[in-house]
């Protein structure tokens, strides 16, 4: 495990009074597309909205972070509202999920580019990507400064090229910028053989 990383996340979320946030909206906004049941996971899941609104729905959801004191809590606020969620601490980098284990794969707010084939591989046929995370074509300062975390251009479709995409947004900075979703890419990929 990344002990660095783990001490910089466990910091934040130990100092932070944010509790668990809604779902991305890549997510909540094309939860139409989510199959009748299957296994979910929630990649590098953070405050674990998107957990949470899986296991709402009924899919046997896990939830994977390498900070544990934020799985500590999603762990706790799961069990108050009964909800059947696996929230484990794990470096995904180091250990990302294991082939054809999942029917459905969020990604929001997290860039490692080493894991896209993982988690392309992690996915069963017919199984869904939901990724939503930061680009670099922004018009304002939310997210992360180092550039290395931003997407460059179209990058989401070249990182999941073996997919079949259901849908792709990227607005960046064309038109009137005081409207739209701006700062993040969106993206929702089928496995198909």
């Amino acid at each position: 495990m990344n002990i660095t990383d783990q001490v910089k996340w466990d910091h934040i979320y130990t100092n932070s009074t944010e509790k668990a946030g809604n779902p991305c909206r890549v997510l909540s906004s094309h939860s139409h597309l989510l199959p009748g049941a299957g296994d979910a996971l929630d990649l590098a899941c953070g405050r674990g909205g998107n957990a949470l609104y899986l296991a709402a729905r009924g899919y046997a959801t896990r939830a994977w972070d390498i900070s544990g004191v934020t799985i500590q809590a999603l762990s706790e606020q799961a069990s108050r509202t009964g909800l059947q969620l696996l929230a484990e601490q794990r470096d995904v980098t180091a250990d990302p999920p294991a082939p054809e284990s999942f029917d459905i794969i969020v990604v929001s707010r997290f860039l490692d580019r080493t894991l896209a084939d993982a988690i392309c591989a992690a996915l069963r046929e017919r199984g869904l990507l939901f990724y939503q995370t930061f680009i670099r074509e922004k018009v304002s300062d939310a997210g992360p400064r180092n550039p290395a975390y931003r997407l460059a251009g179209n990058e989401l479709l070249r990182l999941f090229q073996s997919l079949h995409v259901i849908y792709y947004h990227e607005e960046g900075n064309v038109g009137n910028t005081d409207q739209g979703f701006r700062n993040e890419a969106m993206l929702i990929a089928q496995k198909r053989n």
